[in-house]
C-alpha cells in the first residue's frame, strides 16, 4: 500500500441528531466531542448552520464554536458553513473575526449557499438567488476581512455605507473555505476567490464517484480570475465508523443507520432517489459494502484503504474530515474517533515506518549483538564464584530443554 505524506485530520458535525434527546445535553456533548478531539491530536473541528427538519440542531455555528474555543487550545475551528445568503455580509465579517479573536487565531470561515431548501423557505429567499448571492457576499466578505478601506456597497438584498470592521483577525488572514457538493458551483467559486473547499458531496456514492473531476473546475476558475488554489486546503468529507472487527462496527452501527437513513433522509428530507431500507442488514449493505460505498463502516484497516485510494483517484487532497453521526452510543463514536487516532492517522501519515524498520533490523541482524552476550560472559567468567555459579545455570537449562515436551509444530 503506497501511503499519504502529511494528511490532516478533522471532524464534520452538521449536526444529525435524531429528534427525541435534550437539545441541550445534545450540545453538551458535542462541545466535548471537541474536546476529546483536540486531546487525540486531529487537526480541525467544523460545525454546521441550520434551522429546520429537527435533526440539524446549531444555528450559529460562530457561538457554538466560541464555546468550544473555551475548553481547546490547539485545534481549528471551521464554520462548515454559514449560510451567506441568510446573512448581512458585514455581520458575517464581524462574527468571524469575533472568533479568531477569541479563539487566538483558529477560526476558519467556511461559507456555503445554503443547504436546506426549508431553512431558505422559512426566510423566504428564492432558491434560485441563494448560489449568487454567496458569491456576492465573499468578495464583500475579503475586503471587509482585509481591511485596507472602507466600503460602500449597494444590491437588491443588502447595503453598506462606508464600512469598515474595527477590530481586524488575530490571523494575518483568516483562512476561507466554499462548500462543495457534486455540482462545479462550489468548485468554481473556490477558484474565483482563491479558498479552501470543503468536499460536503463525497459522502454520497456520486460525489465519490464525482471528486476526480472536481478539482478541475477549481483550477480552470483559478486560472480565469488570476487566483491560486492549493490541494492542501482541499478537504473531502467521509462517512465512517470503526471499530476493533467489521463485525463489531456492524453490530454497533445497524440500528442508528437504519433511523438516520429512513427517518432523516428519506422521510424527512425526502432526497431525490432515496429508498428506504427494509432492516439494517440492507443499511449496511448499501451504505458500506463496495469500492465506492458512501460509508465506512469496519475496521482501521478498511479506512486506511479507502483515505489512501481516494487520494490516489483524486490526484491528492489536504484534510480528511470525518462526517460526526448518531449512528452508535455515544461512547462507541469516542472510540472509533480513538481508534482512528491511534492507528489510521499514524498510519496514513508514515508515522510507523521507522518503528517497523527498527524492528525488523534488529529481529534480523543478530549477528551485530552477539557481542554484547560475549562481554557479559567475559566478564562473568573472570569471576570463580560468578563462573560456576554460571556453569550450574547453562547445565539446568539443558537439562530442562533435554524433557521439554515436543513442538507442536
Amino acid at each position: 500500500m503506497v501511503l499519504v505524506n502529511k494528511l490532516k485530520f478533522g471532524a464534520f458535525l452538521a449536526p444529525h441528531h435524531p429528534v427525541g434527546e435534550s437539545p441541550a445535553l445534545q450540545l453538551q456533548r458535542d462541545i466535548q466531542l471537541a474536546v476529546d478531539l483536540e486531546r487525540l491530536g486531529l487537526d480541525e473541528f467544523w460545525c454546521g448552520e441550520h434551522h429546520s427538519t429537527g435533526w440539524e440542531t446549531i444555528a450559529s455555528p460562530e457561538m457554538f464554536l466560541a464555546a468550544v474555543a473555551m475548553k481547546t487550545n490547539r485545534i481549528k475551528l471551521g464554520t462548515g458553513v454559514v449560510s451567506l445568503p441568510y446573512h448581512h455580509p458585514f455581520h458575517v465579517a464581524q462574527r468571524a473575526v469575533q472568533l479568531d479573536q477569541m479563539s487566538m487565531g483558529r477560526a476558519i470561515l467556511g461559507t456555503g449557499p445554503g443547504a436546506l431548501p426549508s431553512d431558505a423557505h422559512t426566510l423566504g429567499i428564492d432558491p434560485m438567488v441563494l448560489r449568487d448571492r454567496q458569491d456576492e457576499a465573499i468578495g464583500v466578505i475579503k475586503k471587509l476581512l482585509a481591511g485596507e478601506e472602507r466600503i460602500s456597497y449597494e444590491c437588491e438584498w443588502f447595503q453598506l455605507n462606508n464600512a469598515k470592521l474595527q477590530i481586524l483577525p488575530l490571523q494575518d488572514e483568516i483562512p476561507m473555505a466554499t462548500a462543495s457538493m457534486i455540482s462545479p458551483s462550489g468548485m468554481t467559486l473556490a477558484g474565483k476567490y482563491g479558498d479552501g473547499v470543503l468536499s460536503i458531496g463525497s459522502t454520497s456514492t456520486e460525489g465519490i464517484q464525482s471528486l476526480p473531476l472536481q478539482w478541475s473546475f477549481a483550477e480552470e476558475s483559478a486560472a480565469k480570475n488570476g487566483q491560486v488554489v492549493d490541494r492542501s486546503q482541499w478537504r473531502v468529507v467521509l462517512n465512517w465508523h470503526i471499530a476493533e472487527t467489521r463485525e463489531e462496527a456492524y453490530q454497533q452501527v445497524g440500528h442508528g443507520l437504519l433511523r438516520w437513513h429512513n427517518d432523516y433522509n428519506v422521510a424527512t428530507l425526502q432526497r431525490p432517489g432515496a429508498v428506504a431500507f427494509k432492516d439494517t442488514e440492507e443499511a449496511i449493505e448499501q451504505m458500506a459494502v463496495g469500492p465506492d460505498a458512501p460509508a465506512i463502516i469496519g475496521t482501521p484497516d478498511d479506512l486506511i484503504e479507502r483515505i489512501v485510494k481516494m487520494y490516489e483517484v483524486t490526484g491528492g487532497y489536504g484534510v480528511v474530515i470525518g462526517f460526526v453521526h448518531d449512528w452508535v452510543r455515544p461512547e462507541f463514536i469516542t472510540k472509533s474517533w480513538d481508534l482512528t487516532a491511534r492507528y489510521v492517522i499514524p498510519e496514513v501519515n508514515g508515522q510507523l515506518e521507522s518503528l517497523r524498520e527498527s524492528n525488523t533490523f534488529v529481529i534480523e541482524n543478530r549477528e551485530y549483538f552477539l557481542r554484547a552476550g560475549e562481554a557479559i560472559a567475559s566478564k562473568i567468567m573472570e569471576n570463580d564464584r560468578a563462573a560456576e555459579a554460571f556453569k550450574v545455570t547453562l547445565h539446568n537449562r539443558a537439562a530442562i530443554g533435554a524433557h521439554a515436551p515436543p513442538s507442536q509444530d
